[in-house]
């Protein structure tokens, strides 16, 4: 029961990204575009996200636990430190040359286009070399 509703959830937001247009890169730059042809319909699609989402996370913050999972795990960690500033910042330079988020581009990845599978297989290297630098600073 549990794995069909992760796959339905999962088919829900790809299908929100591509009707929001998060899945067309020239849309999310224009967005991201606040000096010029600044398009902002993508904020009328994070608002109806966070109006989805908003009362459902004080439903499951109400009584104590998700209805699918025993637990309520939220993260614990509020400081801001340079691996996090870093990433956050690698995201957005990310986003913004490439118009690609990892769920849209994953999303993206079912059409073939070439910019989709360009930034998934740097998403995917990026991936491969984080996990190369974590594993050298473990040792």
């Amino acid at each position: 029961m549990l794995r069909l509703v992760a796959f339905l959830s999962g088919v829900i937001f790809a299908l929100g990204l591509g009707l929001g247009g998060m899945t067309q890169p020239h849309k999310v730059i224009a967005f991201l575009d606040l000096a010029g042809r600044w398009d902002p319909s993508l904020a009328f699609v994070m608002a109806g996200a966070i109006a989805v989402y908003l009362p459902a996370y004080r439903l499951m913050k109400r009584r104590g636990r998700p209805l699918l999972a025993p637990t309520l795990e939220l993260p614990t960690r509020t400081e801001l430190d340079a691996p996090l500033l870093a990433g956050a910042a690698l995201f957005g330079i990310g986003w913004g040359l490439s118009g690609f988020c990892p769920g849209p581009a994953l999303v993206s990845l079912t059409t073939l286009a070439v910019p989709a599978l360009v930034f998934g297989a740097a998403m995917l290297a990026g991936m491969g070399l984080h996990t190369l630098v974590q594993r050298r600073g473990a040792r």
